[in-house]
């Protein structure tokens, strides 16, 4: 069983590729999706897991990794996932 299996997904977003992986020492899901013209990729961790490190050393190293981040990061921290979404992208009708 998936940690990332309750992982919440909103009604009208498709998805394009969902992984459970490593991230640096972590576990987390790398989403790619798309929702209203909008195309974007997501990390998602367990809060506990990166419960003593700040927003801004996770972005770091989201910078600093193969990610190569294009667009700001958004952060999400709820009580069971985080999520970092990245890469966003406008497609056209």
């Amino acid at each position: 069983m998936s940690k990332f299996e309750s992982v919440p997904l909103e009604e009208d977003v498709t998805m394009i590729t969902q992984l459970d992986t490593n991230f640096g020492e972590y576990d987390v899901r790398y989403e790619k999706w798309s929702w209203d013209g909008i195309v974007a990729e997501s990390l998602i961790f367990l809060t506990e897991d990166i419960a003593n490190i700040t927003d801004s050393e996770i972005i770091e190293q989201i910078r600093n990794s193969t990610l190569s981040p294009k667009s700001d990061e958004k952060i999400k921290r709820g009580e069971e996932f985080t999520f970092v979404n990245f890469n966003f992208n406008f497609i056209a009708d």
